[in-house]
């Protein structure tokens, strides 16, 4: 990748969700496919009561193994790796646009998962805002507000269901302070922690902060789900990921990178957005619909109503030309990020839309949550993983996926010193 390129992409990345509707707000209210295709996903169904083990005031639970989800599984020699896409959600809540329930169910009809990445303050309730300590800010802070009871107890039944279907539940923390003056970019190891404690902390006692104490569990126990995150702006990565390993994550999804296999920083998986073909421009954009939106209307997520279409257009055949690069090519995993928001007429939720039923029911393709891919990555032999890794953007291996995988060297070419002369 020019180093042009990577610069124009980084500076947007960094400036993402800096201004007004920081591109975070509250958004609207599965199985994968397998190896050789689709796998119809059966219905989500209520863990059984005999193995519901409340945790605290009740606001989780433990409830058994998440439902619909398949074992991770070494490649066998010589075997071509799947294709992965992630799509993935900052911020992830439900509000009037009822966008999470409706990509819930646009995954379930289309044999994927997705991880969601809540913000914790999504479960706190305005009248206890003070509850909210951020590091380098005064108590009650957040630049993304707060919740109302009816707001929690929708995002509460979108997470219930999301994770009974296969999804993922991850982080974006809480109240996404970017930039100078307390961002998360300045951040130390320790601010890290204490924020991560809090979200936790504030997921596992939605009941009590909002007086909803009848309501049902979340069906998980989240310091057992909690394994991965993307931080606010993509800033404070480097600190962030210093603390994360310590207390155990898996993975991070807040760099950018190119079209290639990932891997490890910190201990844990760089599983950031990547940059991909940018249709009409000579330079490439990060896989996530906020920069493609600055890309197009700057910081107007409200621009021109007569190239909304464009627009989308240029999103999802960006995101489309990036999977074929893989899917014909060295098969790196995809990952993309979004946010539940209507910038520019809905046309970025159109596009994801698109592409979510263009990709992920073809042969070989595998739409997974970060938690899925974490898990076949680590169950690879690091041999296997380091061959992929010497594999270019968008390259195939010269003499095949058999060849390259299957631990014995290529065949010597037809007339090369001391190989037979086929006989005539």
């Amino acid at each position: 990748m020019a180093a042009t390129q990577r610069v124009i992409a980084g500076t947007v990345a960094a400036a993402a969700c800096a201004v007004s509707l920081a591109g975070c707000s509250i958004g609207a209210d599965g199985a994968e496919a397998g190896a050789l295709g689709p796998q119809k996903a059966k219905p989500a169904e209520a863990p059984a009561k005999s193995v519901v083990r409340l945790i605290g005031d009740g606001s989780t639970a433990y409830t058994g193994a998440q439902p619909h989800l398949r074992s991770p599984e070494r490649l066998k020699p010589g075997q071509k790796p799947p294709q992965f896409v992630v799509f993935s959600w900052d911020g992830a809540g439900e509000d009037g646009q009822k966008l999470f329930s409706h990509f819930r169910k646009v995954a379930k009809a289309n044999n994927a998962t997705m991880t969601y990445f809540l913000s914790g303050v999504y479960m706190l309730p305005e009248d206890k805002r003070d509850l909210y300590r951020p590091p380098q800010h005064s108590p009650g802070r957040s630049d993304i507000g707060f919740n109302d009871e009816q707001g929690i107890a929708d995002t509460v039944k979108q997470l219930r269901l999301a994770w009974l279907e296969g999804n993922e539940i991850g982080t974006h923390f809480n109240g996404h302070f970017c930039g100078s003056g307390g961002g998360v970019g300045e951040w130390t190891v320790e601010d890290w922690k204490d924020e991560i404690a809090q979200a936790k902390e504030f997921v596992k006692s939605w009941k009590t902060n909002s007086g909803m104490k009848n309501a049902s569990s979340l069906p998980f126990d989240y310091d057992k789900e909690l394994v991965g995150a993307r931080t606010p702006c993509l800033e404070g990565q480097e600190n962030f990921m210093r603390a994360a390993g310590e207390l155990g994550f898996r993975y991070d999804s807040s760099g950018v990178n190119d079209q290639v296999w990932p891997r490890k920083r910190e201990g844990l998986w760089d599983l950031s957005m990547q940059l991909v073909p940018f249709p009409g421009h000579s330079y490439e954009q990060l896989t996530m619909d906020y920069n493609f939106m600055v890309n197009q209307s700057g910081t107007k997520t409200q621009g021109n109503p007569a190239k909304y279409d464009f627009w989308g257009d240029q999103m999802r055949d960006g995101l489309l030309t990036g999977f074929r690069r893989a899917y014909d090519g060295n098969r790196a995993p995809l990952i993309i990020g979004n946010h539940f928001e209507s910038w520019n007429g809905g046309t970025y939720m159109r596009a994801v839309q698109d592409v979510v039923e263009e990709v992920c029911n073809k042969p070989d393709v595998r739409c997974v949550s970060f938690r899925q891919l974490a898990d076949w990555l680590d169950a690879q032999d690091p041999k296997t993983l380091h061959k992929l890794r010497d594999l270019a953007v968008g390259e195939a291996p010269k003499q095949g996926w058999e060849s390259l995988l299957s631990g014995r060297p290529a065949p010597a070419p037809k007339g090369v010193p001391g190989t037979p002369t086929a006989k005539r």
